[in-house]
């Protein structure tokens, strides 16, 4: 019971990394409140999970919305303690020489411009409970190319560097600001960025899966309670001396080329030299 008395606030929480950790935060006994768009997922969650549990629709591109949700939750609960920056999508899968001017913006607004906002409105309410702690989910996304489209991975670099310089800014008040870096986790966000429907989302989620499982040391694809819990320690007394940083949770994903850990690939020594000489 890690957060018995504490109120987290979750963007993004009706489905995916956002549900799995709304499901965690209420088994360690918080009091969970939930912005999110998706108002039917979230009135059939007020009437399944109980008391401790509270939803108000929020459009993260929107800033009102995100400082009434704040308000809200502060309101009802009586304090803010813990902010999961969360909610967010795929975005245009357009590269840099396609891409529209309003749908780079629209990616900046729910990507990086969200949490921004989420940190500026829930700022007052943590520093009247005497801190707290703030998590923003970023991606393997915002280390390099290849793993996600050019706005959607720009932004995500853009949510590591605003935790870096929001925990700076906010340590005098107790206040501390992480970021999450997730791998390819088994959600439908993949399957959402191209409008497939439910039936195409599980066969999308099963071949990222197996995909996932060989493109990686962890030899399984990433599910919502692997980073549901990399946000409960960020959020936990035991990461108290911690702040101003990001946990990669990719299954080992960027720690070299397939190479550096799988045996059965040439390095490339291997691949560019004779074979009396390897």
């Amino acid at each position: 019971m890690r957060f018995e008395g504490k109120t987290a606030v979750i963007t993004g929480g009706s489905s995916g990394i956002g549900r799995g950790t709304v499901d965690l935060f209420l088994r360690e006994g918080a009091t969970v409140v939930v912005g999110d768009i998706d108002e039917a997922e979230g009135s059939a969650m007020m009437s399944t999970l109980g008391e401790g549990f509270h939803f108000k629709k929020c459009d993260v591109t929107q800033e009102e919305q995100v400082k009434a949700l704040m308000d809200h939750a502060a309101e009802k609960t009586g304090g803010i303690d813990i902010v999961f920056n969360n909610a967010g999508a795929g975005a245009s899968r357009n590269p840099i020489d396609e891409i529209s001017g309003d749908d780079w913006d629209f990616a900046m607004a729910l990507l990086l411009k969200s949490v921004a906002m989420g940190i500026r409105h829930s700022a007052p309410h943590l520093k009247k409970r005497d801190g707290g702690a703030i998590i923003n989910t970023a991606s393997v996304c915002a280390f390099q190319a290849g793993f996600g489209p050019i706005a959607y991975s720009t932004a995500k670099a853009g949510v590591l560097h605003l935790s870096k310089v929001a925990a700076a800014e906010l340590a005098q008040y107790k206040i501390r600001v992480n970021a999450i870096c997730p791998g390819f986790i088994q959600t439908n966000i993949f399957a959402a960025t191209v409008g497939a429907n439910k039936e195409e989302a599980a066969q999308i989620n099963s071949v990222l899966g197996q995909a996932a499982a060989g493109a990686q040391p962890v030899a399984r694809p990433g599910v919502p309670n692997d980073i549901a819990e990399a946000v409960a320690y960020f959020a936990s007394d035991a990461a108290g001396f911690i702040t101003g940083t990001h946990l990669l949770v990719d299954g080992g994903l960027l720690v070299g080329t397939q190479a550096s850990w799988d045996p059965e690939m040439p390095g490339m020594l291997d691949a560019i030299l004779p074979e009396h000489l390897r």
